[in-house]
């Protein structure tokens, strides 16, 4: 069973120690030429390349780690941008202050008088140049006889109006026996009386005191009217002086506000009496 081969020692597989000019061998077909791959036609894609074999990262054991070595250090994480900045929220518009209120002002003070002026009827200022002959009269009521004519109609104010010249005229020095009281209904029956009164040639004087006050009507414009003429067509006709105490108002405040006119009307009546006996006088002397 055991072959030789004659014509060499060498098995039929020990191509390893052949020598590379006999393991060459010649293709008869091809010329000595190097070899060249044929052409592919257009249509066939080149063959890609066998993907590459797979290996597997080496495995580390905790043994291998360094325990020199230094710990990682982590680095801050940066945030991104946003894409868009968000739109700032519109502030509220501030309130407007409330204006502060104005200040009272204050009220002017009156200012004290040390002593009490005593009671004019008219508020001095004429100045009468020197070298003239003056006649003046002051409201004295000695040796006089005053008549005094008043209406019952807004009886509230006309009885404090006749108070106040009955005062006065007690202070002037009129006795009380010389003073006669004549009452009317109204106003407008004043100058009837006050004419009457003056024709007797009794007395020295007559002081006529009324009220009439405004209502929604017209009445108000015919009765002050013509109680203020008549008063002074009693006075024109007899020659008597009439004085005129009668208030026109518009409300029945601003009357008591004027219960002094009384004490006006009754020193008017006076002062007249005065300034006509001494005329008579200086006229006869």
């Amino acid at each position: 069973m055991n072959e030789r081969y004659d014509y060499d020692e060498r098995r039929p597989f020990d191509l390893d120690s052949a020598s590379e000019p006999e393991m060459e061998e010649k293709n008869p077909f091809i010329e000595d030429s190097p070899l060249v791959e044929p052409e592919r036609p257009p249509w066939e894609e080149p063959a890609s390349p066998p993907p590459a074999a797979y290996e597997p990262s080496p495995a580390y054991a905790a043994e291998d780690v360094v325990d020199d070595e230094e710990p990682l250090k982590e680095e801050p994480f940066a945030e991104e941008p946003p894409a868009f900045e968000p739109e700032a929220e519109a502030e509220p518009e501030p309130e407007p202050e409330p204006e502060p209120e104005p200040e009272p002002e204050p009220e002017p003070e009156e200012p004290e008088h040390e002593l009490a002026l005593p009671l004019e009827h008219t508020p001095s200022g004429l100045d009468i140049p020197d070298g003239y002959r003056t006649l003046e009269g002051e409201a004295t009521g000695a040796q006089r006889s005053v008549a005094v004519v008043v209406s019952r109609f807004n009886g509230e104010i006309t009885n404090q109006l006749l108070t106040r010249a009955l005062d006065e005229l007690e202070l002037a020095g009129v006795m009380r026996s010389a003073i006669t009281i004549l009452t009317v209904p109204g106003a407008f029956e004043l100058p009837l009386a006050a004419m009457a009164l003056g024709k007797t040639r009794r007395y020295a004087c007559v002081v006529a005191l009324g009220c009439v006050i405004r209502g929604e009507t017209p009445h108000f414009d015919y009765i002050s009217s013509e109680a203020a003429s008549g008063l002074q067509l009693a006075a024109l006709e007899t020659g008597t002086p009439v004085s005129f105490g009668v208030l026109t108002c518009e409300t029945r405040a601003q009357a008591e506000a004027r219960l002094d006119r009384g004490a006006d009307a009754a020193r008017s009546a006076l002062e007249m009496a005065d300034v006509f006996s001494k005329l008579r006088a200086a006229a006869a002397g």
